[in-house]
This record gives C-alpha cells, structure tokens and sequence, in this order.
C-alpha cells in the first residue's frame, strides 16, 4: 500500500487526501492548525465553487452542506456611470447571467474542520505540526510520495517562480474580505455581484454560509495606491466594516443601499493582503536528495478577481488523484510529478491567463462585449457559465477577431 504525506489541510490537501483513502493509499495530513483553532480563527477565503469543483466533492461524499448553504443562481454585471454623464450615481452597464447549475461558498472554517474529522474517520493519519524543510526531507524518507498543500509559509517559498507562466512579479491589487449578515437580497435571483469601477479596482458580493449561519462575502480588490485602497485605516474589525461601508458609497452607491442593516458575521469575519498572482515549479529537491510536489496555490496562485481559487484547488486536487492512482505501483519520481502537474496545468492555464487579463485595462473588444451582454442575454449566459469553464472564454472573449465573429453569428441568429 503506496504511503502519501500531504502537508497542508485545506481544500486541495484534505480533498486529495481523502480520495487516496478511498483507493487504498495510507495518507498522512500534517496540518499547522487544529480544527479547533481553524473554526475559531480568521477567515481565510472567499471560496465561491461552481459545479465542476462541487461536483469533486460530491463524488467523494464531502459535499455536507449542500442542502443548507444559500444558492449563487447568477453572474451579475454592473459598471458605474461617469461622474460627467447624465447617469452619474447609477450604471452604464446592468446585466445577469443565470447559471446552468447553481455555485456555493462554505465558510472554509465549518469546511476543513468537518473534513479533517471525516478524513481521520476514514483512516487517515492527522499530524498537528508546523512543517519545516527537515520535515519535508524526513517525510520523503517515510513516504512514497510527499506533496505540499500548504498555501503560505515557509515551506511555500522553497518552491521556484516560474518566470516564464508567471505574468506579474508584485501584487496587482490590495484586497479585503467582509462577512457580514442583514444585507437586502437581491430582487429576482441570487448572484455573484461583480462591479467593475475602471480605473480603480473591483467589487462583488455573494451569499455563502459562515459559521453563524447564512451570510454574504464582500470581495474587495483595489488598485495599490488608488482611491479605493483605504485598508491602512481597517485597523479592527468595526472599522474594517467602516471601511468597506465607505467604498460601497462612494464608488458603487446600489451596492451601499443594501446594507442599511448589516453587521459583520463575527469579529473573524474580515481580512487584508495583498500578493502578487504567481505560478511556481512544481518540484523541489531538498538537500537531502527528497523531492515533493506542490499542490494547487502552492504552485498556480491566481488573484481572487475571478473567484477560481477554491476551483482551482479542487480541480487541481481531482487531477493529481487521477494522475496519482492511474501510475500504479511504479515509484513517484520528479518525472510523475511533473507530469502530474503538467497534466493539471492542461486545464489550469485557462484561468490563470484569463484572471491576469482582467487584472489589466480591459481592451475595447472586451468593453464591447461586456455592453453588448446588456441587450443580448446569450452573451451573459455564456459569461456566467464561462466561471466553471474559463477555457470556453477562449473561444470568443479573449480574442478579439474571435470576438467579432461571435457578435456577428449572433446577430445573424
């Protein structure tokens, strides 16, 4: 029986983890945090998951909350109107786009530490220590295969930048998280709220379940230095929520009107960074001639603009289980590593080149088609579903000829 060591529980780490029980591997997961401290702590993530990586979870029976977390029905749009113009104060673009299935976020401080209890329930081994590089090469003594899950720390760094897939070397936004309650739904149906403010960053919000029951997540991403950069001031978590009030009136004021009556989830409920988007090699050797293989963020690390995080680590989990139990009982060299990772990367590339994009000025044929959503559903249908799918952007968001030959079938149809 192969013997795996994972280090790092969250959503890629537990995820495989469990799918190598399932298929006969001993797993140990090293984890730095125990669940309790996990479901006491700060949250870590946004985690708005589309049915592919939901489905992940449901085909390993992961999938606990699926009954009671509110459902995300829609991809809304919305730009403001330039002070200058007649619309000043509303929107120059409003459009939805209804998903095919519905997507989810859990709070991932009711998720892990569910997950950690069913991962031990399974017979998985669960390690509470804070990795070192020694434990890494201890571990690769030990274990037929060494994989590192862990998104920050120390251990993160030993893993090289890849220069060539990597398209930005500094942060390209400053964001913020706020989970708060009492927030007016939207009329109609539920969404993923995404305002586009040019120039000076993004906004979006969305239902999601915390551990105090049902909520929203408001995802703030500013550009360093701009007028919505005003995270220096969220010096505790009233004034994070202070903050974050104050950038809904002055930038996105239909946003603001939802929350005459919201206040935050819990004191954990709020967060501020800021990283630069990053994809890193996927081996290390260590001195003492162990290699281990990065998992998920450790290795494509996409900013949070287009929510595809949480996605990509499950997807990234699901590949590397495939890649995993199809090698047999042939060792886990640094050449199955590679592979397995180019493997994901097949997929993976998709979302990384599409999130660095909207990172920058959208070019005009962009713009285009974002108006053109507004009278033409079949283009925010096809951008919603497009979250699960990115790589279906590709084929008529991304290009511009490609996308002037869309507009033009569609207005032959």
């Amino acid at each position: 029986m192969p013997k795996v060591t994972i280090v790092g529980a969250g959503q890629s780490g537990l995820q495989l983890a469990i799918g190598l029980l399932g298929n006969g591997f001993e797993v140990t997961v090293v984890s730095d945090r125990t669940s309790e401290e996990i479901a006491t702590g700060k949250v870590a993530s946004s985690q708005a998951m589309f049915d592919t990586a939901l489905q992940h979870e449901r085909d390993l029976g992961l999938n606990f909350w699926e009954e009671e977390c509110p459902p995300i029905e829609s991809i809304a749009f919305a730009v403001p109107a330039p002070p200058d113009s007649p619309q000043a104060g509303g929107k120059a673009i409003d459009w939805a786009g209804k998903l095919d299935k519905v997507a989810q976020s859990v709070d991932q401080r009711l998720k892990f530490p569910a997950w950690m209890a069913e991962f031990s329930k399974r017979g998985g081994d669960l390690v509470i220590h804070t990795a070192t590089a020694a434990d890494l090469q201890t571990y690769a003594n030990e274990s037929d295969l060494v994989i590192v899950a862990a998104g920050k720390g120390d251990i993160v760094r030993l893993f090289e930048r890849d220069a060539e897939r990597s398209t930005y070397d500094a942060p390209q936004r400053s964001l913020a998280l706020t989970y708060v309650k009492g927030l007016a739904p939207r009329p109609e149906f539920s969404a993923v709220s995404f305002n586009l403010v040019p120039g000076l960053g993004e906004y979006f919000i969305f239902p999601a379940l915390a551990t105090t029951g049902p909520c929203d997540i408001m995802v703030f991403e500013a550009i360093p230095g701009g007028p919505m950069d005003r995270w220096a001031d969220a010096t505790d978590p009233a004034k994070h929520l202070e903050v974050s009030l104050s950038i809904l009136r002055d930038f996105v004021p239909w946003e603001y009107e939802r929350c005459a009556n919201i206040s935050l989830t819990d004191d954990g409920g709020v967060l501020t960074g800021r990283f630069p988007p990053t994809v890193r090699k996927p081996v290390v050797t260590l001195p003492g001639g162990g290699k281990v293989l990065g998992l998920a963020d450790v290795v494509v690390l996409n900013d949070p603009i287009t929510g595809q995080g949480s996605n990509n680590a499950s997807k990234c989990a699901a590949s590397y289980l495939k890649s995993i139990v199809e090698h047999g009982d042939r060792p886990y060299d640094e050449e199955f590593m590679r592979a397995a990772f180019e493997t994901f990367w097949d997929e993976a590339q998709f979302p990384t080149i599409w999130t660095n994009a909207l990172l920058g000025p959208p070019p005009d044929h962009v713009l285009q088609l974002l108006g053109a959503a507004g009278e033409e559903p079949r283009i925010a249908h096809r951008f919603a579903n497009d979250f699960d799918d990115p790589q279906d952007f590709f084929e008529w968001f991304m290009d511009p000829d490609k996308a002037a030959t869309y507009l033009a079938d569609l207005a032959k149809s």
